[in-house]
């Protein structure tokens, strides 16, 4: 987007900044609501403009910068000195810069020395970077442009309504619906589901139509045109069924010979070994796991086939979301898609291949320079010696007092505060491992975590909870210390796209009050606890030092800076793609042509099976609970519920249920209903539609209180990537008690 600044002094002025679409090779001209109104947040009326202490009387007070930072070095020093380094943690966020996500893991392991950092990016693509990292060697959420996808004779999409959480993406499928060949698997008929002109009634009417990316809070039909189906398929499986359909189409692909055996065999490993898994997988046998008809799954993987390179076809793309990915078999199901794409030869293809589609504002960059518990820049692994030696080297540490490997996210959650010991003493750290200290940067896990009450609970039992955030958000206002931060349009440095394409963010006004960016807070405090390691506040020269720390590294940005990225947007460049690992490289838009990141340069397919939800139907908890998002809302919404506009239009939560199962159960359209899971209950509004099927509800996950939807979500986790479960549980669902008869 283009920010022009506003005169504060002005009378006219509302807003800080006027925003306009940016002509990107993204969004090609276009916003979505979110984006229209996202000034408004820079000037909140309950915006934090000074550092917050919490006095003797309970409540938070304003207090100056420097009382406030010596409290937080004081606690820290305090709790590590009675209980160790790692008893206090850090928990990043997805929307902060690569130079503030670089800084906060050097400050977690240079100044802390705690292995306990980690962001909520494991809640939002921990499962499609474990799958790609084990299939490929590398993690970019898309290995190509995302305009590749216009050429595409198929595109398969599993889990993800990019309708509604990213609208201006959908011109991108534009080409693949003329020709047929968009596919939507998702237990509803979301917006997206509607984009293959399958039958169903008009999406969105209630919650907000698809926004056509383009003017502010404008919405259209759903874009249902011409005969039914006639611009692809709507899966609607089972929840948490989405490893059968992609195993009985890997079955279909293998039983009738419709594999690329020449690719498969000069550029994979490991192929025979899934052949022989997925034949357990026939599609009338996946019918009855998935509630997929047969015929519908071989007809899908027959038009993938035919979109396939070896068999003339102008291309296909397997795309995977959130839907799918949290799970507690979320890097399986990642793992069965990838295995489909490399059977028909689709990845280290132009104009086909593999992807995730990512979910926060910088949720590529924000995984790749030390936020998460077992990485360092570059997308190293911790515990990995030439990396550490390398990361050292810029750090000027020792490599051994860099710590090892921590806890992922909701395992760190779960761990925190201290317990009741014996004879109700409070236990310490070396009797149960459990931080005591918690640093929160850009997340409002109160709202977003799962299992949400346990969360608060381990909240308030830390002896120390900072929280930087530029609202009160739900996890701010259990802080001990709150400290008011820049946003993105008062800072400094860049993002990184899903597509792996480095971006310059720009200062255009500046920030209210007091509050401070992050690269500050971080070197006052460095100071404040008598470390040596340096911490520039400039955003430019944090930038060359990650450049130099990923060096070498599998996102390497050691070719990149400030100057190089202004210079390409000056010259009319689209940005320039990593890996970047020379000043005179281009960049590397599309990845793995010629080989993989793999020590032998091959993918590896690795045999995966279906297990099933950790919480599944059973006859107290009889239906689905699925969540996930609405186009006026954004992650927790901290930020979307402050926008009167965005507000008006959703302003509560809201629980979609099928007419058929609402008649069944008494909850009538409109009525309250009470959702109870083995985590304990909550209510919302009913909202009957056909959009869903009848043995699932479906809730968005954006507000708190009793309709915060994480408050019953399972903290249940994927083995391997340490993601939640946020997408399937089981729920009894009943009418509120008190609810009025509708029309009553």
């Amino acid at each position: 987007m283009r920010l022009s600044p506003q005169d504060d002094r002005a009378p006219s002025a509302l807003l800080p900044v006027t925003v306009a679409p940016r002509d990107f090779p993204t969004n090609r001209g276009g916003l979505c609501q979110k984006g229209w109104t996202s000034a408004t947040v820079l000037r909140a009326t309950d915006r934090i403009t000074t550092p917050l202490l919490r006095g003797s009387d309970g409540e938070l007070h304003p207090a100056s910068w420097d009382e406030a930072l010596d409290v937080v070095a004081a606690g820290i020093a305090r709790v590590q000195a009675a209980h160790g380094r790692d008893a206090v943690a850090v928990f990043g966020g997805g929307g902060l810069t690569n130079e503030k996500a670089y800084a906060l893991g050097k400050f977690a392991r240079t100044v802390l020395r705690t292995a306990n950092i980690d962001y909520n990016g494991r809640f939002c693509m921990a499962s499609a970077a474990a799958g790609a990292n084990r299939a490929f060697g590398a993690d970019r959420g898309l290995p190509f442009p995302l305009a590749d996808l216009g050429g595409a004779d198929a595109v398969v999409l599993l889990g993800s309504n990019l309708a509604e959480t990213m609208p201006p993406s959908v011109q991108h499928l534009a080409g693949v619906r003329s020709r047929g060949g968009l596919v939507v698997v998702d237990p509803r008929r979301s917006a997206t589901a509607a984009l293959t002109g399958e039958p169903g009634d008009a999406v969105g009417q209630r919650a907000g139509a698809p926004d056509d990316g383009r003017s502010p809070g404008r919405t259209v039909p759903s874009p249902v045109a011409g005969p039914v189906g006639d611009q692809g398929v709507h899966l609607q499986p089972v929840p948490g069924t989405d490893l059968v359909v992609l195993l009985a189409l890997l079955h279909v692909v293998v039983a009738e010979g419709l594999a690329d055996a020449e690719y498969l065999a000069a550029r994979t490993s490991g192929f025979d070994d899934v052949r022989r898994s997925v034949m357990a997988w026939w599609p009338e046998r996946a019918e009855t796991v998935c509630g997929v008809p047969a015929e519908r799954l071989r007809h899908v993987a027959r038009l993938l086939a035919a979109a396939s390179p070896a068999r003339g076809g102008s291309g296909a793309y397997v795309l995977t979301g959130r839907g799918v990915e949290q799970s507690s078999q979320g890097t399986a199901t990642v793992t069965a898609a990838i295995n489909l794409a490399l059977a028909l030869g689709l990845p280290g293809r132009v104009g086909s291949g593999y992807g995730a589609i990512t979910g926060q504002g910088n949720g590529q960059g924000g995984r790749e320079h030390g936020q998460k518990a077992d990485q360092l820049p570059g997308y190293r692994k911790i515990d990995d010696p030439a990396a550490r030696a390398h990361v050292a080297a810029v750090w000027g540490v020792d490599p051994a007092t860099i710590p090892g490997p921590g806890m992922p996210a909701v395992e760190l959650l779960r761990a925190l505060g201290a317990r009741p010991g014996p004879g109700g003493q409070g236990t310490t750290y070396a009797e149960d491992g459990r931080p005591r200290a918690l640093l929160v940067h850009g997340s409002n896990v109160v709202v977003s975590a799962p299992d949400a009450d346990q969360v608060a609970a381990n909240l308030r039992a830390l002896d120390l909870l900072v929280v930087c955030d530029l609202v009160p958000s739900e996890t701010a206002l259990l802080a001990d210390v709150v400290l008011p931060v820049t946003q993105w349009a008062e800072e400094e440095g860049t993002m990184t796209s899903l597509e792996g394409r480095v971006i310059r963010r720009r200062r255009a006004v500046d920030a209210p009050g007091e509050a401070r960016s992050e690269l500050w807070i971080l070197a006052e405090l460095a100071r404040r606890l008598g470390s040596d390691a340096s911490f520039p506040t400039d955003p430019a020269v944090v930038f060359d030092e990650l450049a130099s720390a990923s060096a070498g590294g599998v996102a390497d940005y050691s070719g990149l800076s400030h100057a190089r990225l202004d210079a390409d947007e000056r010259d009319g460049g689209p940005g320039l793609y990593w890996p970047v690992p020379s000043a005179a490289h281009p960049g590397t838009p599309r990845t793995f042509l010629d080989r993989f990141a793999t020590p032998d340069g091959r993918a590896r397919m690795v045999a995966v099976d279906h297990v099933g939800p950790t919480d599944d139907v059973r006859p107290d908890a009889p239906l689905y609970l699925v969540t996930g998002r609405v186009l006026q809302h954004y992650q927790s919404g901290a930020q979307t519920r402050r926008v009167p506009e965005l507000d008006r239009l959703v302003p509560e939560p809201f629980v979609e249920l099928h007419p058929v199962l609402g008649l069944r159960l008494g909850v009538g359209d409109g009525d309250r209903a009470r959702l109870t899971t083995r985590r304990g209950e909550i209510e919302a509004v009913a909202r009957w539609t056909d959009r869903i099927r009848p043995d699932t509800v479906f809730m968005p996950f954006h507000w708190s209180g009793e309709g915060s939807v994480n408050r019953v979500t399972t903290d249940a986790t994927d083995p391997i990537s340490g993601m939640p479960e946020f997408k399937v549980c089981a729920v009894d669902v009943r009418r509120a008690p008190g609810t009025q008869e509708v029309g009553a």
